[in-house]
């Protein structure tokens, strides 16, 4: 999340509103009234109700743009869920309280940002539920520690490297002697 947060008052005009947001390098300006937000202008309210319309900014004022009431989302809550939230009300923006405060904004962007750790994990995850973690042996090639013979398939098993017939219980002698000298 963004934090802290960029603010205005409703009686501020869209000119100044944009110029903070441009210093900031944010999208967004929370509005409050009286310490508590009563909505929200984003950059793109400012293109769609104000540049879009050839209205003058100077001579708009943040309360007529503003997008209201701010949604908000509480910090404990799983970034999942507040994407859902984003999706489920079409905004890009949300605002994240702590202890009914106000404490900073999410974006799209945010999430977006780290959603290829998001794979990685949601990825452990299944992997670990499905037991999908089990890999594929890998094999050495050598003297099988059971029949010394020559092998391209041996397997560590009980700390012994074993070729396919001694792993099966096919081959070799039963006790494990040491291997030729070449």
């Amino acid at each position: 999340m963004n934090s802290p947060i960029l603010s205005a008052a409703p009686d501020e005009d869209v000119r100044t509103i944009s110029e903070k947001m441009s210093r900031a390098r944010v999208g967004s300006v929370v509005i409050l009234k009286d310490n508590l937000p009563m909505g929200i202008v984003t950059d793109g309210d400012i293109v769609s109700k104000v540049v879009s319309k050839n209205l003058t900014p100077s001579a708009v004022k943040a309360g007529d743009i503003m997008s209201s009431p701010l949604r908000t989302v509480e910090s404990e809550r799983e970034i999942i869920e507040a994407a859902r939230d984003m999706v489920g009300h079409r905004i890009k923006r949300l605002g994240v309280s702590y202890k009914r405060n106000l404490v900073g904004i999410i974006s799209i962007s945010d999430i977006l940002a780290i959603t290829p750790e998001l794979f990685d994990i949601i990825s452990e995850k299944r992997a670990i539920m499905t037991s999908d973690n089990v890999r594929e042996p890998s094999y050495l090639a050598g003297y099988c520690d059971h029949c010394n013979q020559w092998s391209d398939v041996l397997l560590e098993m009980d700390n012994k490297f074993m070729c396919e017939e001694c792993r099966s219980g096919r081959g070799g002698s039963e006790e494990l002697s040491e291997p030729a000298e070449e």
